[in-house]
């Protein structure tokens, strides 16, 4: 019998937006249907970068749980579960005996680390590839058999560190025999999300988001400040629709019933910002409307309860997975302890 699993994860640094959305957890919610889904809250990850505030992590936990509900991952499932990294005591094991197959050249060569080595990270941020290749890996279905599968849905940036972990996946069964199976990448439909400031990814850190628990009216506000073409300032004035955030969330989220229409309107001078930013607001609050009510129930759900059964379920994984680890690197040092249990 196949074992198929998903791992998958977030850091917890504030409520999640429609970048969250497009890029990850719309492709989420329909595994549910046909794997054993791991949706883990990268606690330790948001360290790298937000260590010396700890207690926004613990408040983001909350929200992360709030909005995956939101969105449809639904708990009460026995095939999905929310793990917390920090409990699961297996993966900073194995980041640990990971760390020592990988060059830190290796690491250096990462995109991420590369954009951020001007800014003098800590070793832990340095080192996070690493990590995230022991998040991915532990949950390798062991035995690993040539119809097992290890999926893990991305964005299209993402795609250099599952080749990385790939890669140290592969190093490892080469040193020590197969204990791993390579993950495969699903990429969404639409990797990344403008912000409403029209020139960067959506991110919280930028203040340019649209949160999935905004309110309506908040939502309208928000989406008069977005960004259009520069070049159209009167309706008149013909417009280019595939080179304007906003059309691109009508893409995003308003389906293709009338897209064309938009566009050909727009490109002669016959609808004007105001009016299309109008119609992309009433669009998001229908979108979102669902969300928010079923966010709102889940504030009365026992949240703690999913997050630890889901969590001592990665912890049996582990255990499973570390014992092949340690035995195929005699870390379990049977010349020493033999038979001794």
């Amino acid at each position: 019998m196949s074992i198929k699993r998903v791992l998958t994860g977030i850091r917890p640094t504030g409520a999640l937006h429609l970048g969250h959305y497009v890029g990850a957890l719309k492709q989420w919610v329909p595994l549910q249907n046909s794997f054993e889904c791991f949706f883990l809250i990268a606690d330790v990850q948001a360290l790298t970068t937000h260590v010396d505030r700890p207690e926004l992590i613990e408040q983001s936990v909350h929200e992360v749980m709030l909005d995956w509900i939101g969105v449809g991952l639904d708990p009460r499932r026995d095939n999905v579960h929310f793990v917390l990294q920090s409990g699961v005591p297996e993966l900073t094991e194995l980041t640990v005996y990971f760390s020592m197959l990988v060059p830190f050249s290796e690491i250096e060569r990462n995109p991420t680390i590369k954009a951020e080595r001007s800014s003098n990270p800590t070793a832990g941020f340095m080192t996070y590839p690493v990590s995230q290749a022991a998040d991915i890996l532990l949950f390798t279905p062991y035995p690993p058999q040539a119809s097992d599968a290890l999926l893990v849905p991305v964005g299209e940036d993402q795609i250099p560190h599952l080749e990385g972990t790939n890669r140290i996946a592969r190093r490892f069964n080469k040193q020590y025999g197969r204990v791993f199976l390579e993950c495969t990448p699903q990429i969404g439909e639409v990797g990344r999300l403008p912000g409403i400031d029209g020139q960067n990814k959506m991110s919280k850190s930028l203040g340019n988001v649209i949160s999935l628990k905004d309110d309506s009216k908040t939502v309208e506000s928000l989406v008069k400040k977005m960004f259009t073409d520069p070049t159209k300032i009167r309706l008149s004035d013909p417009g280019h629709p595939f080179e304007c955030p906003v059309y691109l969330y009508h893409q995003a989220f308003g389906g293709s019933e009338n897209l064309g229409e938009r566009a050909d309107r727009c490109s002669r001078g016959l609808l004007g910002c105001v009016d299309c930013k109008r119609d992309l607001a009433a669009t998001l609050n229908s979108f979102l409307e669902p969300i928010r009510a079923r966010r709102a129930e889940a504030e009365k759900l026992p949240l703690g309860d999913y997050l630890y059964q889901g969590t001592s379920r990665a912890k049996q994984i582990g255990k499973v997975t570390m014992e092949a680890v340690r035995k195929a690197m005699y870390l379990d040092y049977p010349s020493v302890f033999g038979g001794v249990k």
